[in-house]
């Protein structure tokens, strides 16, 4: 049998190299043309010694990590009460209720809530301006996004730790905190790597919500490439900077991997 489904295995391969490799592929050789069809190189010369691709970078790095701090922040403790509930299961479904709904529909329930004539806004007492297309409105929206994505991975790994440990914990002399810091913590840390993989990952490459929420004030790479394949219509430019998105991507998910193999150790 096993031998059997690995004769199958194949249509998985087939998949990883039409719908993974292929455009990577495409990306590659698409980012050596300029606008005019040219073969060049200018794009990435334009992208590392540009001090606007520079600043994007950055201001992209620091909104994904601002996401990810809070999704975590509202995440951990989120899911380590849900582990004792008695109707976790029902609360998770409702935790994951959220992400059946259109992500633009979402967006824009909360322009809603955050222009000046809208709840939020009236309950900071900021009616006159709203929050609407500012950096607080942006990082709250994306993170309210991403957070089932941090929530699932870490309520799963501290449900599966056997309640076995923590009576020993107990049986040993350590308190609830010590017992949270020397067992809980790092059994979950698998966890936790798993969610920052899947929250910051895609908060690299956020454009919607960016637009949306954030209006023109907040540019990040995702917006770049946005705007070079629809506006510029500089798909050369927008490839190399894909392709610079895709390579942080892999750096990212290599730090992370390693964490959690040293952590496991």
């Amino acid at each position: 049998m096993a031998k059997k489904y690995q004769r199958l295995s194949f249509i998985y391969y087939i998949w990883i190299l039409i719908f993974i490799v292929a455009p990577i592929l495409l990306l590659l050789y698409q980012s050596f043309y300029d606008i005019y069809g040219n073969l060049t190189l200018d794009n990435y010369r334009a992208y590392f010694s540009n001090k606007n691709y520079i600043i994007m970078t950055l201001n992209s790095f620091l909104t994904a990590f601002l996401i990810t701090a809070f999704t975590l922040l509202w995440a951990y403790p989120f899911s380590y009460f849900l582990t004792k509930a008695k109707h976790k299961d029902l609360i998770l479904l409702l935790v994951i209720l959220p992400t059946w709904i259109n992500l633009v529909l979402k967006a824009y329930a909360f322009i809603g809530l955050f222009n000046k004539n809208g709840s939020i806004a009236g309950f900071l007492g900021l009616a006159s301006e709203g929050i609407l297309f500012t950096n607080p409105a942006f990082i709250l929206v994306a993170s309210y996004v991403e957070l089932p994505f941090m929530i699932l991975p870490i309520f799963r790994s501290i449900d599966s730790i056997p309640n076995e440990y923590i009576i020993a914990s107990e049986d040993l002399g350590a308190n609830k905190i010590q017992t949270f810091r020397k067992v809980i913590l790092p059994l979950s840390m698998d966890g936790i790597v798993a969610g920052v993989q899947a929250v910051f990952i895609p908060s690299l490459s956020l454009f919607l919500i960016t637009r949306i929420i954030g209006g023109n004030k907040i540019i990040t790479l995702g917006t770049a490439v946005e705007q070079h394949y629809l506006v510029t219509q500089n798909w050369g430019m927008g490839s190399t900077i894909g392709l610079v998105l895709i390579f942080m991507m892999f750096v990212v998910i290599s730090i992370l991997n390693r964490r959690g193999v040293e952590n496991e150790k």
